[in-house]
């Protein structure tokens, strides 16, 4: 990694005199002196890339009784963010290019706090669903576009500012986690003030992006104006659907999801049922999340080091196997938490996947969106057919061996996808 960020670096000049080739987005495109002011906004966006979506599992149940939903509409609920995530995140290369990926960031902030804003007021499940979908959609796009934002403006610094991002991520996910029923019960104790509470964060992280898309739409118009036919065409970079290795990072990145996802949504519930209390289960929920907080700043720079990182992915994934057969043999233990947490770390090693797997910047916007649409579009029937186990069989048991058994693909996937080679290299694009 650090090997061909050199090289990139050290090519730029080149670049520059060559018109023939496609200019590597360089970290000048934003002004130096709003730098700090971008790595704010990267760290204020990764934090709430989650609690729109956690926030809403440590209240699962309250929300669930509130408006009415069976286990089958329940288990929707805990499907949307993956339909989303597919469904928003396909378009993003195309927004990207349109406008810009930090105009699209700050659009998706602003998504986020309207969602937020809007949902604690619905009155039913679908008006919940359509708010919970907006703040979704700019979650899908952010999800998309922060690691290229990374790569474009922070080409010597990149295994740094991933592992900042993904810690920041996992940060997020874990207050949200240990923090909504404590607010809750604050605040008064209403399910609703305790999801509204989150836009107050989303709202500050439009904040720094204001200025920053505002300078970098501005660099945009300079370079159209200076060179009309644009950096990079539309259709550069490789047909990543060509790519056996964008295929295996695309799959491992839809099993790791459906666990997460599955874990957001029904963990609460899994440990509640097993007679903790609401308050225990939503910290029993922050520690699988906050589990990531570190390791997400580990796993980026390790993997980094790695030649092949299949070795990490079958770590995490017998984690998760051990953490879901002691929750069958013993739920209430809160152990098993922490082996989940670890487990749900393939999350910032996939993020790492998608830049060392491409070389070029067109292939990392064109596999980040394909990896991450295809991959959340495979976790959509996870959440909902755990709700619907839950619901006709009346207990956990069916429901978490359907989430043990998901973990051997996963780690096939994972050492495939962590093989040493480039989608470039695959579709006949290699240097």
């Amino acid at each position: 990694m650090p090997d061909e960020e050199t090289r990139t670096v050290n090519r730029t000049p080149v670049l520059r005199t060559a018109p023939d080739r496609p200019l590597p987005a360089p970290a000048q495109a934003t002004p130096s002196r709003l730098g700090p002011v971008l790595v704010v906004g990267i760290v204020l966006a990764a934090l709430n890339l989650r609690p729109a979506i956690t926030s809403l599992g440590a209240l699962f149940e309250e929300t669930r009784t509130g408006l009415g939903m069976s286990g089958t509409v329940a288990g929707m609920i805990t499907s949307v963010p993956a339909l989303c995530f597919a469904v928003f995140g396909v378009t993003a290369p195309r927004l990207s290019r349109r406008f810009g990926p930090a105009v699209v960031v700050c659009a998706g902030m602003v998504a986020i706090a309207a969602g937020l804003l809007i949902r604690p007021f619905a009155n039913g499940a679908v008006g919940f669903l359509a708010a919970s979908a907006l703040s979704l959609a700019g979650i899908a796009l952010t999800n998309v576009l922060l690691p290229v934002i990374v790569k474009r403006y922070f080409p010597d610094r990149v295994g740094t500012m991933i592992g900042l991002y993904s810690m920041s991520l996992a940060a997020g996910t874990s207050l949200a986690a240990a923090a909504t029923v404590p607010l809750t019960d604050a605040l008064g104790g209403s399910w609703r003030t305790g999801l509204l509470v989150w836009a107050v964060l989303a709202l500050l992280a439009v904040l720094p992006w204001l200025p920053v898309a505002h300078a970098s739409r501005r660099a945009d118009r300079a370079r159209a104006t200076a060179d009309p036919a644009g950096p990079v065409a539309p259709g550069a970079g490789p047909r990543v659907v060509r790519s056996r290795t964008a295929w295996a990072l695309a799959c491992y990145f839809g099993l790791q999801a459906t666990g997460a996802y599955i874990t957001m949504g029904w963990l609460p519930q899994i440990f509640r049922d097993a007679g903790v209390s609401a308050s225990t289960a939503g910290v029993l929920l922050a520690v699988t999340m906050v589990m990531g907080v570190p390791l997400a700043f580990v796993i980026p720079g390790l993997a980094a080091r790695m030649k092949n990182q299949g070795a990490i992915a079958v770590t995490l994934g017998v984690f998760g196997l051990v953490g879901y057969v002691g929750l069958y043999l013993a739920p209430a233990a809160g152990a098993w938490a922490l082996l989940l947490g670890i487990s749900n770390c393939a999350f910032p090693l996939v993020i790492t996947l998608i830049g060392l797997r491409a070389k070029s910047p067109a292939g990392v916007v064109k596999l980040s969106a394909f990896a991450q649409s295809t991959g959340y579009l495979i976790s959509i029937p996870g959440p909902l057919l755990i709700g619907t186990l839950y619901q006709h069989s009346g207990g956990w048991d069916l429901p978490l061996a359907l989430m043990a058994g998901l973990l051997l693909p996963q780690i096939v996937l994972g050492v495939l996808a962590g093989r040493d080679r480039t989608i470039e290299d695959e579709c006949g694009m290699g240097d």
